[in-house]
Formats: structure tokens, sequence, C-alpha cells
């Protein structure tokens, strides 16, 4: 056990009333009182039209390929630096993905390299705002308007995130959001479709009840309900989403700490960053982040392994992040070529320090310090 982990999940304190009001109301299946009053929240908040909660963020990208109608021979844009979930959603359907690289500056997908990668079998861009920074999601809309691409925002990492003052999840066709207990708001599993395009919306429905029209039969608008669509069992238990909703309502709080510590971090590093030792992030311009993840960007895989290790040893646990996808072994042998160097780059070099909300300043400087320790050496 470390001292200091990477993460610890947190509770609000309402979280077991909830579910007890759950229990007590007769309905712990989905789509009850608690998913409505999450999908009320989430409209209320962010003006999201159109949200399904879904037991995970995986889900909810698999339903963003169901309503692209993405299949065999389709193509999609992805980032290589991202989560397998972001693109395993369309392999499930068929698609080939084509792999963007990440930026100098950032791990998000480099924008400028995006519209050269577009051919006539291109249905999608799936855009990655990861640690809650922004991927520019304005240009990649553009790219998508004038291709007559779907834009999907995995905005998994970006709750409470905004770019242009806009919340992300808001520029794309779709939207989804994780809620797993390494996120800002969590519980346990889940994650949200947010559908922005009102195309899609009666469908998206449909999919989310697995292919039937239940939804609107429960609201008096049939007479009954059959199947009509694809669909799958994507909807989360009330239970879930009483637990969701203790977060919700605490979220000022839970961001306004992680916020804190995001800033702490960055005054005690960004001295040892401007010096050359490593780097800090840095925010896209129009950006505001949400605190999600620290990082910092060691020169070499043998320089991030030797400080992980230290700090391993004075009891302070990091994690390092995604393996570049295109050279994985289920899809190195897919990919067209294309070196993609900046991917590799983070995935040799990037190292996340702890960041959740029952960490304190304290050990907060602490692992800073630690940092600042390694580097004196």
């Amino acid at each position: 056990m470390f001292r200091i982990p990477y993460n610890r999940p947190h509770a609000t304190g309402k979280e077991l009333d909830y579910v007890r009001e759950a229990f007590a109301q007769g309905h712990i299946s989905g789509n009850g009182d608690f998913t409505k009053r999450c999908h009320a929240w989430f409209a209320a908040r962010y003006g999201f039209e159109r949200n399904l909660l879904t037991q995970s963020c995986t889900d909810a990208l698999e339903m963003t390929a169901l309503l692209a109608g993405i299949g065999a021979g389709d193509e999609i844009i992805a980032p290589s630096f991202t989560f397998v979930s972001t693109v395993n959603a369309f392999i499930l359907r068929g698609a080939k993905v084509v792999f963007a690289d990440s930026g100098a500056m950032h791990p998000n997908m480099d924008v400028d390299a995006v519209e050269a990668l577009v051919t006539p079998r291109t249905r999608a861009i799936v855009a990655v705002h990861y640690g809650g920074a922004a991927c520019q999601p304005e240009r990649l809309a553009d790219i998508a308007r004038r291709r007559g691409l779907y834009l999907i925002e995995d905005a998994a990492q970006a709750i409470d995130a905004r770019y242009l003052d806009r919340p992300l999840g808001s520029f794309g066709a779709m939207a989804t959001f994780s809620f797993h207990e390494t996120k800002n708001i969590i519980c346990g599993e889940g994650g949200l479709l947010v559908v922005n395009d009102p195309a899609l919306r009666a469908r998206a429905e449909i999919i989310w009840e697995k292919g039937t029209n239940r939804a609107a039969f429960y609201r008096g608008e049939i007479d009954k309900y059959g199947w009509v669509d694809v669909g799958s069992s994507f909807l989360p238990s009330e239970l879930t989403a009483a637990v969701l909703l203790a977060q919700l309502e605490s979220i000022q709080l839970l961001q306004d700490h992680r916020m804190a510590l995001w800033e702490r971090y960055h005054a005690q590093l960004t001295p040892l960053a401007a010096s050359g030792r490593f780097s800090v992030p840095t925010m896209p311009s129009g950006a505001s982040h949400n605190a999600h993840l620290f990082f910092i960007v060691c020169h070499s895989l043998e320089e991030r392994t030797a400080l992980q290790r230290s700090l391993r040893q004075k009891g302070i646990e990091t994690v390092f992040h995604y393996q570049s996808l295109h050279r994985s072994a289920y899809y190195h042998a897919r990919h067209d070529g294309r070196p993609l160097p900046e991917a590799d780059r983070y995935s040799d070099c990037l190292l996340r320090l702890p960041l959740f909300h029952s960490l304190t300043i304290a050990q907060a400087d602490e692992v800073g310090e630690a940092v600042r320790d390694f580097y004196g050496r």
C-alpha cells in the first residue's frame, strides 16, 4: 500500500441515502426517478438537450457507433494516444481506424494533421479531450461540417471543462462522458451519452432501450411497445444513478478542491519545467480545464522509470497513461505504417501525479517536493 495513492474514490455523504431512497421507491432497474433527475441536472448545468445515462463511457461510445451507422469498410479518425474504448466501439462495427498523432505541446490529437487523413471512406472524427483539456473542437466541427462527417467527442475525462465559454460535449453531433471511479465525478462505473444532433435523438433512446420503444410507452405516447431497431441494455440501474446524483449535486465542492491541488502542483513544478528538466501541462488557447489530472513529461522512458521508482520508495504512487494504440499487439499490423512520434513520446515519457478529492494540500506539497528532490539529484 502507498502512503499517497494515485487515486482514492470519494463519497459526498448522500450516496447511501439516495440508494435507500431508490429502494423505498420500489424501482431500482433503469430509467426511473434518479435517472431522470440526473438527465435534468445535465440539461440545467450544461444545456445538453438530450442526455442518456449509460453503464459506462464505453457503452456510450458504442451507441455513437450505432447512431452514426458505422459499418464494415468505413473509416474513423482518432488519436493513437487514448484508451482502447475510444476506438474499440468502432472496430466492433467493422470500421478501420486511421490514427492521428498527438501535438507537440499537449497529448491531444494534432488537429492540424486531421483533414489530410480524411478519405472517401471516412465517416467520423473522434476527438478525445485528454485530461479535460479541449482538443480544439470548433476546428474539428468545421472539418466535419465541410466534409460531411460526424464529430464525436470522447469527453470521458472532461466533465465541467469548457472551451470558448462552451461546455465540452456541446460541439459534436454526439459526446460521451465517464463516471468511472478515477474520474472527477464517480459512481463506480457509469457514463453519459449526449446527443446534440436532433436527427439522432429519437433513435438514440430506442438503441438505449434494447432496440425497443419502451421509453415512449412509459411516457404514454404509444399504447404498446415492441422491437423496432437494434440496441442493447445500455442504461444503468437506479442504484448507479442515485450514487451519481449525489456526486453531481456536490460538483462545485469537488471541483474547487481538485483545482486547488492542480494549481499547487503547477506552482511547485513550473520553475523546474521552465529550466527544461521536464514539461508540465500547457493549456490550449481558449480552454479551461477541469483539473482531472496533473502530469509531467520526462525526457525519456528511462528517466520516467527512475522517477517513478524514486517516488515509490517514498510511498507515492504514480502511473503512466496510454500505450500508443497504433503500436498495440492487436492493431499494429492493421496500422498504415505512418510514424506517430508524439504519441509514442507521451506513451514513454508522461507520468501522472496523485490527484483526488481527499488528497490534502500538504500531501500535494510532499509529492511536489519529492519530484523536485529527484531532479535536484
